[in-house]
């Protein structure tokens, strides 16, 4: 990559961001593309998110994206919401657009289209368990509701969170919170369980955030984790013959929308997918 005075900036925000995958594929998706521009990521502790807001700004960064813990808290230091960041109550992408920062999600759609494209798997008319209520789980129970999903249940520790965010559901499908204790039985019932929690992330590769008995071969097995690809939620669920679906795709869509809101061109995503399957193999 050739670096000059006019090479445009995105990059990512977070704390924090050592793991990430996203400049490598990002910077594959620029280099592609042939275009002049480069991807960062930024460690910033909470108490320094404004000021970095303000300095990407100063410095011109056409956009960013935003990952934990900052993807609620960036939102009062932006110019605008748009309606889908607003809904879901978090931000994702940030677009520098006429001196003006946007804050819009692309979790949600870019989960759907993971979903859509990796298993043919229709929402419409189904019922939905999602383990978690923060903010990934906020984007994809949106997009989910706004997708025609029957019913949908959102299972958390604090339940009184997982009663929140499914009275914010009703506006558009069947939606209640429920403790730990009522998931095997919400699990028996629904066609797709969605799990957006840490559990099962590396190195504690041996976390399951259900009972592996109340898994069954008519589920679709959705965890957004991707390292490692296959967590052991999945093995579970395999060896009962459901369908499984990794968090990968949703981290490849997600930033191929970021990329094509910064760029207005269509993302390679083919591409994109390559580098970061190769780079999280590489890194074991």
């Amino acid at each position: 990559m050739k670096l000059e005075a006019e090479t445009e900036k995105t990059g990512l925000v977070g704390h924090p961001v050592a793991h990430s995958k996203s400049p490598v594929m990002m910077n594959e998706a620029f280099s592609q593309e042939g275009l002049p521009w480069i991807y960062l990521a930024f460690d910033v502790d909470s108490e320094e998110l404004g000021q970095a807001v303000a300095g990407l700004k100063s410095l011109g960064f056409r956009g960013w994206n935003v990952t934990l813990p900052h993807k609620v808290a960036v939102m009062e230091h932006l110019d605008e919401i748009e309606e889908s960041a607003q809904e879901i109550g978090a931000v994702n992408t940030v677009i520098q657009q006429d001196g003006r920062l946007i804050g819009t999600n692309t979790d949600g759609a870019g989960y759907l289209e993971s979903l859509v494209r990796e298993t043919g798997f229709d929402v419409k008319g189904r019922r939905v368990v999602i383990l978690g209520a923060g903010g990934a789980a906020r984007a994809v129970s949106y997009t989910l509701a706004r997708a025609g999903a029957e019913q949908i249940r959102i299972v958390n520790r604090t339940e009184k969170k997982a009663q929140d965010l499914a009275e914010h559901l009703r506006r558009w499908t069947r939606a209640d919170g429920i403790s730990p204790g009522e998931a095997s039985i919400a699990i028996r019932e629904a066609d797709l369980l969605v799990q957006t929690t840490s559990v099962g992330m590396h190195p504690h590769l041996e976390g399951c955030p259900v009972d592996p008995a109340s898994l069954h071969g008519d589920l679709l097995v959705s965890d957004l984790i991707y390292r490692p690809r296959q967590t052991r939620l999945l093995r579970e669920a395999k060896a009962r013959g459901a369908q499984v679906h990794s968090g990968l795709g949703m981290l490849l869509y997600q930033g191929a929308l970021a990329f094509e809101r910064w760029t207005g061109r269509r993302a390679p995503v083919k591409r994109m997918g390559e580098v970061l399957k190769q780079s999280l193999e590489e890194s074991g």
